[in-house]
């Protein structure tokens, strides 16, 4: 009988509509609210996402997205590959962040639907590049905005640290406690960060100029052409000449050996999404935080896979 669940004492229909509940509550609430026992609701729960993932049919990306996700304390990591066209995580697996992980994805989804992908955007870990150019050598490799931004943040971070290590006395109240002010948009700050922000910069000259800098970096994404984006890197580099802005140099260093996987965003056919992989990062850590206690890591990956589906 096609309408009973999994579980011989429920329908589908009451299934999908414990489902539909658990996207919203957790299996607790839900429990509560239907008055069963909490293991039969996750139960409920599973074959509804099975049915989501076997409706949304196999995969075969034109563009991916590759993240890892952190599952617990300890650096234990799992890798989430997305399909950014369609705006849905695909794959969620490995044992870590490694090449080996990576390989897993491509081999189930086989030699042919790899060849097909047309671009990858990672951060710039090694592993992950060299994994997709074995297994999809066609992909062009584009680095996430993102991920770069966050390498500028830590710099400007190490130079705030710097800056109140090399004052003294009353200048140091400026600096000390405005690590997310000065990482943070500006049009993101309360009255209150505003103010705090423009006491210390007209206090400090140098984390002034580092910040200027921060802020008008990410102006190289919105270039249509390579040369274009090369003259403002070039410019932007010029501008650490005699700033004594270390973590800066570095930082500049580390794009210029990445170049190439920076610049492919200029191509019209590269203009993809870059949020998004970052938006379902969030969306996971919520996801974690909800189904805090379990330790179920096929309950984990359903919950992720099936995070953009919609409802049936």
């Amino acid at each position: 009988m096609d309408w009973l669940a999994d579980h011989p004492f429920y329908t589908k229909r009451f299934a999908f509509f414990v489902g539909r509940r658990c996207r919203a509550a957790t299996i607790r609430d839900v429990a509560r609210e239907t008055h069963l026992n909490w293991k039969t609701v996750k139960a409920l729960e599973m074959q509804y996402m099975s049915e989501q993932l076997r409706r949304a049919g196999t995969p075969g990306p034109r563009v991916i997205g590759l993240d890892e996700v952190s599952i617990r304390k300890g650096h234990t990591y799992r890798i989430i590959v997305s399909d950014l066209v369609r705006r849905r995580p695909i794959w969620f697996g490995g044992t870590d962040r490694s090449e080996a992980s990576l390989d897993q994805f491509f081999g189930w989804l086989g030699p042919r639907k790899s060849g097909r992908i047309q671009l990858a955007v990672m951060d710039m870990w090694k592993a992950f590049r060299n994994s997709t150019r074995t297994h999809a050598p066609g992909a062009k490799i584009l680095f996430d905005k993102f991920h770069v931004l966050r390498h500028l943040g830590d710099a400007l971070d190490q130079v705030r640290k710097r800056e109140y290590a090399r004052v003294t006395g009353k200048d140091r109240r400026f600096i000390k406690g405005q690590k997310y002010t000065l990482l943070a948009h500006r049009e993101n700050l309360t009255l209150e960060g505003r103010q705090a922000l423009k006491l210390l910069l007209a206090a400090n000259k140098r984390l002034q100029t580092a910040y200027l800098l921060k802020e008008s970096f990410g102006q190289l994404w919105d270039y249509r052409r390579e040369g274009w984006a090369r003259r403002f890197f070039e410019q932007w580099r010029a501008a650490l000449k005699w700033q004594r802005l270390k973590p800066y140099e570095a930082f500049a260093a580390m794009i210029e050996r990445h170049w190439d996987g920076i610049a492919a965003y200029c191509a019209p056919e590269n203009k993809v999404c870059l949020g998004f992989v970052e938006g379902l990062n969030t969306k996971i850590r919520v996801l974690q935080r909800r189904a805090y206690g379990l330790r179920d890591p096929e309950y984990l990956r359903l919950k992720i896979l099936t995070c953009m589906l919609p409802e049936i």
